[in-house]
């Protein structure tokens, strides 16, 4: 039997737990077997650079802080080594996972959560495949550029088939 000082750590950690994936938009729970040192390091780095929480926890910790945030159906993905990474950011975590699972064959990412439902291995991926926000912006200013572009390069073009001077230029 745990002394009450452990039984109390225990609790602490499992609140801990609750309340960042409570308070997290997303969070993907991964196998970290047989991962180097230095491949985790480099993964923890990118993870902090894109403001992810990643913890290596026990997998009854990870079930009994998930039921209180009220989040179920992880049972089944709950075994062997297991890491859970969360964020504010509903993509960051699934976009640097992936890569990374990618990138490293033993490496694997078993479910997820968005808005408290979970998700499974390909709803991640997809996840993952959508680009960054800035990378939206950029798109949706493209698409409004364009047109814009176009219609220049044609007036442009009426001007230069009439002569170079625009007709109320001409009519002075």
């Amino acid at each position: 039997m745990p002394s009450a000082k452990i039984l109390e750590e225990k609790q602490k950690l499992v609140g801990d737990l609750a309340e960042a994936i409570k308070n997290a938009q997303s969070g993907v729970l991964v196998n970290y077997f047989g991962i180097t040192v230095e491949k985790d390091t480099a993964l923890r780095a990118e993870l902090r650079k894109n403001n992810v929480t990643y913890k290596v926890v026990k997998n009854t910790y990870i079930k009994k802080a998930a039921e209180i945030a009220g989040i179920t159906g992880f049972e089944s993905v709950l075994e062997g080594m297991t890491a859970i990474a969360v964020s504010d950011d509903p993509i960051a975590p699934a976009k640097v996972l992936c890569k990374f699972a990618d990138d490293n064959e033993n490496f694997e990412v078993k479910a997820g959560f968005i808005d408290g439902r979970v998700i499974d291995t390909n709803e991640i991926k997809s996840l993952a495949a959508i680009p960054s926000r800035e990378g939206l912006i950029a798109k949706f200013l493209g698409s409004i550029q364009s047109p814009l572009y176009n219609f220049a390069y044609a007036i442009q073009a009426i001007i230069d088939k009439e002569g170079g001077v625009p007709a109320e230029s001409a009519a002075e």
